[in-house]
């Protein structure tokens, strides 16, 4: 009998590579020079970092003592507070929990959550990462659809009433969302609290990217943070906030009604004991870092400012839209609906050496969109959307232009 490897169900995952993928690799493995409008780690994309002052706090002698705290050092706690502070907002060390990645923290808060099998509500578009998390959690993800009318996204709150399960246990947001841009309005907010109220259920709120807004939004809501009538959950962190992914370090804010909150901080804090993740380098120097997020914070802000001008200038007038981002790092186009997605993206990377991600990736409804970085120099940018609108406009005329 042939021996069989004993892989659980949940990492069942299809792993062949798509079209797009092995064309991709073939180029890496041939070293083809291409134009990346997918870059989202910004340490690849030439900000001038204050490499030094980042750098000094890892050299500190403390680091070498281990002094671990299920919630985090109190310090660096204490950091979070001002960053949320410097924002208007008021939390206490004890609603705040360390962890190494808002990946982790996703977790905890789905183990804290959710039995087998139960389920969360989450946006979409959306990142396509929540599936993978959800499913190594035994947890089980429905979408309520976000739609794009009248040039703003928003949720479909009618759908997404439809959607609630009796094994339905949270809703996740992400504010502002990831592709799409959109922020959470007051009144989203409202009846997303009532619902929330109605069904018994947790409210997620994903905040990474709230720190880059890209234009003006007086309905919009500006943290979730001092929610207090749900219990809730806010997810923030220095990959975003710092531009410092390799740093590894991220951050829940717990609140809610204070018998609900005692609960949930207290099982939370057997989960962080569990792991203690986050490593001690990174939470000693968390307070000088948050004191220098304002420059490095303008200097991206000024970048996706100026990649989003750029590309609102050149699709005008073209065959392609461009769905208004409100924050965050990336833009979408929808391209002429005479070819499929796939097939314009493959065109872009095969012929004109240009990577973007297709819609799909992001679980769009309906085709063909891309979604692009707006993170690259703009240089970058700037040749790479030269090329897919040459790109476009040749096809569309029926002219191969190899």
């Amino acid at each position: 009998m042939q021996d069989r490897v004993p892989f659980a169900r949940r990492t069942g995952w299809k792993l062949e590579p798509n079209a797009l993928a092995v064309l991709r690799g073939n180029f890496q493995r041939e070293k083809t020079a291409c134009i990346d409008l997918t870059e989202s780690n910004p340490t690849r994309c030439g900000f001038p970092y204050p490499q030094e002052k980042i750098l000094a706090g890892l050299a500190d002698p403390k680091n070498m003592v281990y002094d671990p705290h299920p919630q985090g050092a109190l310090k660096a706690r204490e950091a979070v507070i001002r960053y949320y502070q410097r924002k208007g907002f008021e939390v206490h060390p004890r609603q705040i929990f360390l962890t190494a990645s808002t990946s982790e923290a996703y977790s905890m808060i789905f183990r804290l959550l959710l039995n087998p099998n139960e389920r969360v509500l989450a946006g979409q578009p959306s990142y396509p990462l929540f599936e993978f998390l959800m499913g190594l959690n035994d947890a089980r993800r429905d979408a309520y659809p976000l739609i794009y009318k009248e040039g703003a996204w928003a949720i479909d709150l009618r759908a997404l009433k439809k959607t609630i399960h009796s094994k339905t246990r949270a809703i996740l947001v992400v504010h502002p969302n990831n592709p799409t841009g959109s922020f959470l309005t007051q009144k989203e907010f409202i009846a997303l609290k009532k619902i929330c109220q109605t069904h018994h259920l947790a409210l997620i709120c994903d905040e990474v990217f709230s720190d880059y807004p890209l234009g003006e939004n007086p309905r919009k809501v500006l943290s979730l943070v001092e929610t207090k009538d749900i219990l809730c959950f806010c997810l923030g962190g220095l990959s975003k906030s710092l531009g410092l992914p390799q740093m590894k370090l991220s951050w829940i804010v717990l609140n809610g009604p204070p018998e609900k909150l005692r609960s949930a901080i207290g099982r939370l804090e057997v989960i962080a004991d569990t792991y203690l993740s986050v490593n001690t380098p990174a939470q000693n120097a968390l307070p000088d870092w948050l004191l220098g997020q304002d420059s490095i914070q303008q200097e991206i802000l000024g970048r996706l400012r100026q990649n989003q001008e750029f590309l609102k200038k050149a699709v005008s007038g073209s065959p392609c839209e461009y769905l208004p981002s409100q924050g965050g790092w990336y833009a979408i186009l929808k391209l002429p609906d005479c070819r499929t997605e796939e097939a314009w993206v493959l065109d872009f990377l095969e012929n004109d050496h240009v990577f973007v991600h297709p819609g799909y990736f992001f679980d769009f409804r309906e085709e063909p969109y891309v979604v692009l970085s707006l993170l690259p120099e703009p240089s970058v940018l700037e040749e790479g959307i030269t090329r897919i609108l040459k790109r476009i406009k040749a096809r569309l005329k029926g002219v191969d232009t190899r």
